[in-house]
């Protein structure tokens, strides 16, 4: 049975922690979207979302609403994630990022370093483009075509509707498009940043 958030909140409050491992594996990919987001490494990615699940778990009983608890999440994994910055920024500036990596086809292996070093480059375009969108249309991109969330599941972690994500990501990839129309680099555009898909 798939409870909504309100009910498996209250059971969580009554000490039924597997209630609380439904929430973490509801919101677990959201989360990690929005720590990496911050900190852009994987390993503290990781650890800040250890912190906000378990910080959101210690003051569980001061969530008002508890069918805002997707939102009131959001807001706990955004404070734990500058916090955790505060206090590890200055050893994470000294480390090298892990590049992109993704699942390599056959297609993919076969290919030579210069298309390679191209993807690469796109991707590190893209991703300056997505840094460059004001703070409202960033997370939802993020969390959209990189944590390949629905629009339900971005609406429930940011607490807007369904309607209202779509919109946010419409403009959102517009304004992805004018930025990197303007770099010279047509295939960019050609699978997910051309359109929002359903």
């Amino acid at each position: 049975m798939d409870f909504e958030d309100g009910p498996l909140v209250q059971r969580c409050l009554r000490g039924d922690t597997d209630a609380y491992g439904r929430l973490v594996e509801r919101y677990q990919g959201a989360v990690y979207a929005t720590a990496f987001y911050y900190a852009g490494r994987y390993g503290a990615a990781e650890d800040i979302a250890q912190e906000a699940f378990w910080a959101a778990y210690r003051s569980l009983h001061n969530l008002k609403d508890y069918n805002s608890f997707g939102p009131w999440l959001k807001e706990v994994t955004c404070r734990t994630a500058a916090n955790w910055l505060r206090r590890h920024g200055k050893r994470i500036q000294n480390e090298t990022p892990l590049p992109y990596r993704r699942t390599i086809s056959i297609e993919d292996a076969r290919e030579g370093p210069r298309t390679r070093l191209e993807r690469s480059e796109r991707y590190e375009l893209i991703q300056r483009a997505i840094d460059s969108l004001p703070e409202n249309y960033r997370l939802p991109i993020v969390l959209r075509y990189l944590q390949e969330l629905t629009y339900e599941e971005i609406g429930d972690f940011i607490g807007e509707t369904r309607d209202e994500v779509r919109g946010i990501l419409q403009r959102a990839s517009r304004q992805l498009r004018d930025l990197l129309a303007d770099s010279d680099t047509d295939e960019l555009g050609d699978a997910q940043w051309r359109r929002v898909p359903e």
